[in-house]
């Protein structure tokens, strides 16, 4: 398929206007709009860039060096689709017409559909709700953009009729979204479930689940799909078939059948494919392979489970926490011989910051404690402190996070 192809599947009959010369920019928060403008930008030869509305200061500063790095077209990874910003440093992951067919080739064999129809709920300048979108583009199925808001008001789309011949309804969600929808106490919660129910999958991506969320989607009968992918990758490249949730399984599934997946010496996930992006703009690469910074492991079966971030970035309640910052705090006390913070999962925050120290140690001074986070934002104090038996390190004396996470994540 050709950028000339993608662009002619795109555009309605009456949306033939001219292209625009030189880079386009679209972060519009209206689908339809986004749409429209996506379209004509895809029927030139120009960069395209997606564009995050919420996007700081510092993020647009960042982004007016970017996009000013290459004058010229080049044809490969034309689009450039955003990963990090708003707290993480802003780069583009250049993708293009080959990167997301493939992308959407693999998702057709893996779930076994031809034509694939998708409620959007999340927002089109994102990989997730972008790849939702090219999803139905590019099978000739049906995408219904709705809003967020309306949603968790009680305000569900009417999903038409699958002809069952190689056709399907999807939906994306990330967890606190999910959450929110089978809250008890929120509009509409029952009314919300036959909802759900009502899609070939639910897929759950964009950061952890929490078990308390994941026994509840299961008690419900909501045919969740745990998933992995990247903004690198063009969103999911292992994803659950919604009997291996119902049936208790917890890890993100196995690969599609256009992503390999291993496993580097140190735990990393490794993924390679003709959906990895073609490097960070400006640079191009070749190579298509990418080595995330999240911690797996794949059993017996192929499927793979996330354990957590090499980098240990926490994110609770949608803020980032560098627990390096909040270790330095509390070594400053004296109180404790070891130190990690890590996140643990949490029903209401996503996770909740956790203060870790060997069990050997004496019960920390907490008064202490607390004086030396004073300085810290408050999102960022802990709200566990947690004594780990036979602190888990490696022969050079190195902690295994990944084992203290699952520790924490297992214990009663």
């Amino acid at each position: 398929m050709e950028r000339v192809d993608l662009a002619r599947m795109i555009r309605a009959p009456d949306a033939a206007a001219e292209p625009p010369r030189g880079p386009s920019v679209i972060g519009e928060r209206d689908p339809a709009a986004f749409m429209e403008a996506f379209a004509r930008a895809a029927g030139g030869s120009e960069r395209v860039f997606l564009a995050d509305p919420a996007w700081t200061q510092s993020d647009r500063s960042t982004f007016s060096k970017l996009a000013g790095s290459e004058p010229a077209s080049t044809g490969l990874g034309w689009l450039m689709i955003p990963s990090g910003g708003t707290g993480g440093t802003l780069k583009f992951a250049r993708h293009d017409e080959g990167t997301i067919s493939a992308a959407v080739r693999g998702y057709c064999e893996h779930f076994g559909v031809r034509r694939v129809n998708c409620v959007g709920v999340l927002p089109l300048y994102h990989v997730s709700g972008f790849m939702a979108w090219m999803r139905c583009v590019l099978t000739g199925g049906r995408y219904i953009p709705w809003d967020w808001k309306r949603l968790e008001a009680g305000e569900f789309p009417t999903l038409p009729s699958s002809t069952g011949q190689g056709e399907g309804w999807y939906l994306s969600l990330v967890p606190t979204q999910l959450q929110r929808l089978l809250c008890p106490a929120g509009p509409g919660a029952s009314d919300a479930v036959k909802w759900m129910r009502g899609f070939d999958a639910v897929f759950l991506g964009g950061g952890p689940a929490w078990p308390e969320l994941e026994a509840a989607a299961e008690a419900s009968s909501i045919p969740v799909s745990l998933v992995y992918g990247m903004t690198e990758t063009a969103a999911m490249v292992a994803a659950q078939h919604p009997e291996e949730f119902l049936a208790g399984d917890r890890s993100c599934g196995s690969p599609m059948p256009h992503a390999r997946i291993n496993l580097t010496a140190a735990g990393l996930v490794r993924i390679s494919g003709e959906s990895v992006f073609r490097g960070y703009y400006p640079a191009l690469s070749e190579s298509r392979e990418i080595t995330s910074e999240d911690l797996g492991s794949i059993d017996e079966r192929g499927r793979l489970q996330i354990l957590g971030r090499s980098d240990a970035v926490i994110i609770t309640g949608g803020k980032k926490v560098d627990p390096t910052e909040v270790e330095a705090a509390l070594r400053t006390t004296g109180e404790f011989s070891e130190i990690a913070v890590v996140g643990v999962p949490d029903a209401e925050w996503g996770h909740v910051v956790a203060a870790c120290y060997p069990e050997s140690d004496r019960q920390p001074d907490l008064s202490r404690t607390a004086a030396a986070l004073d300085s810290l934002a408050a999102f960022k104090r802990p709200r566990l402190f947690v004594p780990v038996a036979d602190w888990p390190c490696n022969a050079q004396g190195k902690l295994n996070r990944a084992e203290l996470v699952r520790r924490l994540v297992s214990r009663p």
